[in-house]
């Protein structure tokens, strides 16, 4: 059985099902939700929120803020009702007016710190990318350029703590490695 034939039989035994991707930065989490995404659209409606989109900034992304947005979200979801949501603008360094994004059938929540145990119970699959550290930094550098080093830098000890803290790995039901 491949993962999108798992993921439909784990989808089917929820109501308002939730797919949640983690891992460190660089894994290819993005990559995978989009070809998720995909690859499920003609059975579901589907909302994909990205976690760099609800992070406030660098020094405060993996944080109680995140896990209450979260929260908001999946509750929302669950509800099958609209998600009002902010969404973080890194150029400007604030969050945007609030948009409400239209009820979907399936949530994929993709990013560091989306299979977080505030919402862990409610996730129909948690899917962990891991990668080696160093490639992983590589990758995010050569997408989003060497002037983020020092950040990505800082962010690896942030994630690393993070991850530590919640088992998110341990947790996981798939484990994919790139």
């Amino acid at each position: 059985m491949d993962l999108i034939d798992a993921l439909l039989d784990l989808c089917k035994e929820h109501s308002q099902p939730i797919i949640a991707i983690d891992g460190p930065a660089g894994a290819g989490k993005t990559t995978l939700a989009h070809d998720i995404k995909l690859a499920l659209a003609q059975r579901y409606v589907i909302t994909e929120i990205h976690m760099d989109d609800l992070y406030d900034g660098w020094d405060n992304a993996l944080t109680h803020q995140l896990s209450d947005v979260l929260t908001h979200l999946v509750s929302a979801h669950k509800k099958s009702s609209a998600i009002s949501l902010s969404t973080y603008d890194w150029h400007a360094a604030a969050f945007s007016p609030v948009i409400e994004i239209e009820k979907s059938e399936l949530l994929i929540l993709e990013g560091v710190g989306s299979g977080q145990m505030a919402i862990r119970e409610f996730l129909s699959a948690l899917i962990w990318i891991d990668i080696d550290e160093s490639e992983g930094l590589a990758r995010v550098l050569e997408r989003d350029g060497k002037e983020i080093e020092n950040q990505m830098r800082k962010w690896l000890a942030t994630q690393e703590q993070h991850f530590r803290r919640e088992g998110t790995q341990n947790a996981a039901d798939f484990v994919l490695t790139t």
